[in-house]
């Protein structure tokens, strides 16, 4: 994966390189277009102001007609973590073991190797109540599939593998690999009754071989946490790993709650009277 972060000009990038947001020549905030972009887009933020929401590349209205999200209700301290999970290299287990600390649920996209690989894993994701997501099996480019059956098919294998493995549904919720999407992606994971989701903040956190400092990883989520927070984190970091724990007891510290994504999402509202 690749990402595109420029700590002077305050953009950082979604998993894939969006040339017309990278750019380090000023603090100024890259504006978003009044519609979801038509053509085959990776999703990039840009942060005009620390401890404030960032800019996407599409606004929270649009992707909302599209059953689409990147951020909660930014007039509540609470934040919605996500893990994205490619496959098992030793992180997970003391992730996991983190979040119980701190009865905190998160949400697991995970892939067909992860299930796989670790089925014991993802069945202790969903026995310990944190929501596992749909990340595709094969983790490809899914805005290059424009065949609606091949698009199903990257979903529904998944889903039929997870079902095999737990016993149980996967949750309805879709992370398009490394970000990338269309319009007609969302249309299609709308029709199969996925909620398709983004975030609002994440850093360079992927690369297993180059992974960046406790005091690096601090720089980034600390001051860039916000309202609503959807935060995407990879598991396969053992920098997240190690830092989790403090994280958590820092961004508590700062008053802010865990939601999950039903509850983002409005799947968890409560009964009336």
């Amino acid at each position: 994966m690749s990402a595109c972060f420029c700590r002077k000009g305050a953009v950082l990038l979604g998993l894939a390189v969006l040339l017309p947001l990278c750019g380090c020549g000023g603090d100024a905030a890259v504006s978003a277009p009044a519609d979801v972009p038509a053509s085959a887009a990776n999703w990039g933020l840009s942060f005009p102001a620390e401890g404030q929401p960032p800019v996407g590349n599409a606004s929270a209205a649009d992707l909302a007609r599209y059953n689409a999200y990147y951020v909660g209700d930014t007039a509540k301290r609470v934040i919605y973590l996500t893990f994205d999970c490619g496959y098992e290299n030793g992180n997970t287990a003391q992730i996991l073991d983190t979040l119980q600390k701190h009865n905190v649920h998160a949400a697991f996209f995970v892939v067909g190797h992860m299930i796989e690989s670790a089925p014991d894993l993802v069945q202790r994701m969903a026995d310990e109540g944190h929501i596992v997501g749909n990340h595709t099996f094969h983790h490809p480019d899914m805005s290059a599939i424009s065949d609606e059956a091949a698009f199903r098919e990257e979903l529904d294998s998944l889903a039929a593998l997870y079902r095999k493995t737990t016993g149980q549904e996967l949750s309805h919720y879709y992370r398009p690999p490394r970000g990338v999407y269309s319009v007609e992606n969302l249309k299609q994971a709308s029709a199969m009754g996925y909620k398709t989701i983004f975030w609002s903040l994440a850093y360079v956190d992927w690369y297993v071989d180059a992974q960046p400092t406790p005091e690096a990883a601090f720089s980034k989520l600390l001051p860039r946490i916000h309202n609503g927070a959807v935060v995407l984190l990879h598991q396969t970091s053992s920098t997240n790993a190690a830092i989790l724990d403090e994280l958590l007891t820092d961004w508590e510290s700062m008053g802010y709650t865990f939601g999950t994504l039903d509850e983002l999402t409005g799947a968890a509202e409560s009964p009336a009277g």
